[in-house]
C-alpha cells in the first residue's frame, strides 16, 4: 500500500528511496519511446495533420517510423541517461517525501492518513519537493529528446558545460514555473486517485479473488495516470517549449521554431497561433505514456517494496 497506513508496519525511509528509484528506472527504459514521441509533438508548431504540407509529424505510429528512418531505433532513447538519473532521483524523493508526509499528517493532525484529501496534498507537495530537486535532469532530458541530426550535444557533460556557458545557470530551471504548478494537482490526482480506485477495487471485487494484487496496482496506476495527466497537460506542453528555449538551431530541421519571454507570453503565443487545441499537441501519446508509466510506476513501487521489506 502506498502511503502511510495506521493498520500496517511503518515503511523505512531507506525501503521507499529504494523502491521509488527502483521503479522510476524499470519504467523509464519501458516508456522512453513514448515520452520521446510526446515531446516532439509538444515542440512542433505546426498543426499535427497530415494536411499540413509543413508537419513533420502528425501520429504516433507516423512519428515512430520517420524518426527510426532518419535517425535510428536508438533515437527513442535519447537523453536517457540524464532521463534515468532525473526518474531515479525523482522516484526516491517523492516516495520518502509521501511516505514521511502521511505519516506526519497521521501523528500530528486529527485527519485520517488514507483520506482522498490527505493524499492529493501529501502527493502534491511530495512531487513539488522532487521537481524542485531535479528540474536540472528534466531540462537536459528535454534538451537531448528535442534535438536532430547533426547532434548540438555530444554528452551530458558537454550538455551541462554548454549550457551553462553560452545561457547562464537559470537555463536549467526553464519552464520552472508551468512545472510547479502542474505538478502539485497532477501527482496529487495520481496518488488521491490511485488511492480510491484500490478502495473501490477492493469493494467490488470478493476477498477470495483478490489473488492478483499486483494487476490491481497495474490498473488502478494507469487509471489514475490516465485521470491526472488530461486534467493537468496544458502546463506540461508549456514547460517543453520553455525548456527549449535558446535552443532554436537545433530545432530547425523540425519546422518552425518560436521564442518565449515566459510562461503566459507561451500560451499567449499558442493561442494565437495554434489555436486553443495547441494545448493538447502530443496528448495522445502522452497519456499512453501516463498510462504506462503511472502504472508501472505504482506497479514495481510495491513490488520492490514488497520485496526489500521482506529481507
Amino acid at each position: 500500500m502506498v502511503g502511510y497506513d495506521p493498520q500496517a508496519e511503518s515503511v523505512p525511509a531507506a525501503a521507499a528511496a529504494l523502491a521509488g528509484s527502483a521503479s522510476g528506472l524499470v519504467t523509464r527504459a519501458l516508456i522512453s519511446p513514448l515520452d520521446v514521441i510526446k515531446i516532439r509533438f509538444q515542440l512542433q508548431i505546426e498543426q499535427l495533420s497530415s494536411s499540413h504540407p509543413l508537419a513533420k509529424y502528425h501520429g504516433i505510429v507516423q512519428a515512430a517510423r520517420r524518426i527510426s528512418r532518419e535517425e535510428g531505433w536508438a533515437a527513442f532513447w535519447k537523453g536517457h541517461v540524464p532521463a534515468q538519473l532525473l526518474s531515479i532521483s525523482y522516484g526516491a524523493v517523492q516516495f520518502v517525501a509521501f511516505e514521511c508526509l502521511t505519516e506526519l499528517v497521521h501523528t500530528a493532525t486529527p485527519y485520517n492518513a488514507r483520506d482522498f484529501s490527505v493524499h492529493f496534498v501529501c502527493g502534491g507537495l511530495s512531487a513539488c519537493t522532487a521537481t524542485m530537486a531535479v528540474q536540472p535532469l528534466d531540462t537536459l532530458r528535454t534538451r537531448f529528446a528535442a534535438q536532430g541530426e547533426p547532434k548540438v550535444y555530444r554528452n551530458l557533460r558537454h550538455a551541462v558545460q554548454t549550457m551553462y556557458k553560452t545561457e547562464g545557470p537559470l537555463t536549467f530551471y526553464r519552464g520552472l514555473t508551468p512545472t510547479v504548478i502542474a505538478v502539485f494537482p497532477y501527482a496529487g490526482l495520481q496518488f488521491s486517485s490511485y488511492n480510491i480506485l484500490q478502495q473501490m477495487y477492493e469493494w467490488v471485487i470478493p476477498a477470495e479473488e483478490k489473488n492478483a494484487g499486483n494487476l490491481r496496482n497495474l490498473v488502478c496506476g494507469s487509471c489514475a495516470g490516465v485521470m491526472s495527466k488530461t486534467l493537468t497537460y496544458p502546463f506540461d506542453l508549456f514547460k517543453k517549449r520553455l525548456q527549449v528555449g535558446g535552443f532554436e538551431q537545433a530545432r530547425a530541421a523540425f519546422g518552425q521554431v518560436r521564442t518565449y519571454k515566459g510562461f503566459m507570453d507561451c500560451a499567449a503565443q499558442i493561442v494565437q497561433e495554434e489555436g486553443p487545441s495547441g494545448f493538447f499537441k502530443g496528448l495522445s501519446p502522452s497519456l499512453l505514456k501516463a498510462a504506462f508509466s503511472t502504472g508501472f510506476t505504482f506497479f514495481w513501487y510495491e513490488l520492490f517494496l514488497n520485496l526489500f521489506c521482506l529481507q
